[in-house]
């Protein structure tokens, strides 16, 4: 994997490649930064771009290292991410990665970008809690003991350290302090403070931020084919977030239901529709607790969006076109008056949803309380 194929970030691989040139390559570093980020393509651009280098003697790489790096096959390049305990697996034995190697190594190969739900489901194990076992720090450490099978480096890319138990912490920080030789150590974390303080004062944090809103839109139009204006507003819904962008291509036909749902709600609202609102609760209790949850957090944002719009300030509103276009009429309906209300009337919902509370009960009492809500001034 090559450095170009990393969306932005480019003050970050500058700073990377510097800490090798100048010789201040530390043994072990953790990437730190928001989801959506590129941490974790970023360390594997990194870590092919340290076993493309010439080794200590000098010696060029070959094509044949060029292609397994290209597939990410490289004998010198280790993975560690969390993992889950499957049915077929004896009662004593510790999940390893390399228990779910072809499906890390197909997921990766995709894509760098992913969420921890998308690994979950590669896995077979959405209902799980995902870690990393000690009996990963002790594959590593028989793996790491190895000499370098190219004579260059050994890179270790440890994806969300922060899921490690504590027996594997601990193994693993003994690891750091006595690294092998030429071993690198890249830690890929989006919750640094659940790590062992002495495993946090022993790597040199480096902060990866949100990418460039243009790099995101750049990055659609190129890699996505998506026409200029579509990338401009899918880049700004995305806020820095490549996976979010990703979701916002792939979850239109739901977006577009959930943006009915609203439309129809305000509009029989306004109108004090009881009968057809009683209708539209009950079209809400049938789509399922999850999805109304989602529902809900999509209804917080329009309701934001809508009362952002009031300021013609169109750097402080992320709206699709056909949701701008509701907007234009709507928006005067969101204002100072109302919006913590509305806002705390939703998360009254989704609070209710996910203790199981009767749906339709829940949904109707919303949609009743929207009438005298709309009507604030």
């Amino acid at each position: 994997m090559k450095f170009s194929e990393v969306i932005g970030q480019e003050e970050a691989q500058k700073r990377l490649i510097q800490m090798v040139e100048e010789g201040h390559l530390p043994h072990a570093m953790m990437l730190c930064g928001p989801q959506g980020s590129g941490k974790l393509a970023l360390a594997t651009a990194f870590a092919c771009y340290l076993l493309e280098r010439p080794t200590a003697n000098g010696q060029q790489v070959s094509d044949s290292t060029k292609a397994m790096l290209a597939k990410l096959e490289h004998p010198d390049l280790h993975f560690t991410y969390p993992t889950i305990k499957l049915p077929s697996m004896s009662t004593e034995h510790k999940p390893v990665s390399d228990d779910f190697a072809k499906e890390w190594h197909e997921l990766i190969m995709e894509s760098p970008y992913f969420t921890m739900d998308a690994w979950m489901q590669a896995m077979g194990g959405e209902n799980q809690q995902a870690i990393i076992t000690a009996g990963e720090s002790d594959d590593l450490v028989r793996k790491l003991s190895l000499k370098s099978s190219q004579g260059g480096y050994k890179v270790s890319i440890i994806w969300l350290p922060e899921r490690m138990n504590i027996e594997c912490a601990n193994k693993l920080l003994k690891l750091i302090e006595e690294p092998p030789q030429q071993t690198v150590f890249i830690m890929v974390c989006e919750e640094p403070d659940k790590l062992l303080e002495t495993i946090r004062s022993r790597v040199q944090r480096i902060d990866i931020r949100r990418t460039d809103n243009e790099d995101i839109r750049q990055a659609l139009i190129t890699q996505r084919g998506i026409d200029e204006e579509a990338a401009l507003r899918i880049s700004r819904l995305a806020n820095g977030d490549w996976l979010k962008a990703l979701e916002a291509l792939q979850a239109g036909a739901e977006n577009e239901l959930f943006l009915d749902m609203f439309i129809t709600l305000m509009r029989l609202a306004y109108l004090r529709k009881i009968k057809d609102l009683r209708k539209w609760s009950e079209q809400m209790a049938g789509m399922g607790r999850e999805k109304q949850k989602r529902w809900l957090s999509f209804f917080l944002r329009m309701t934001r969006e809508n009362f952002m719009y009031n300021f013609q300030n169109e750097e402080l509103c992320y709206m699709t076109q056909r949701e701008e276009e509701f907007a234009k009429n709507f928006a005067r309906f969101i204002n100072e008056k109302n919006i913590l209300p509305i806002s705390d009337l939703a998360n009254l919902a989704i609070r209710d949803i996910g203790q199981n509370a009767n749906a339709k009960i829940v949904f109707f009492d919303f949609a009743l309380q929207m009438i005298v809500l709309l009507v604030q001034k």
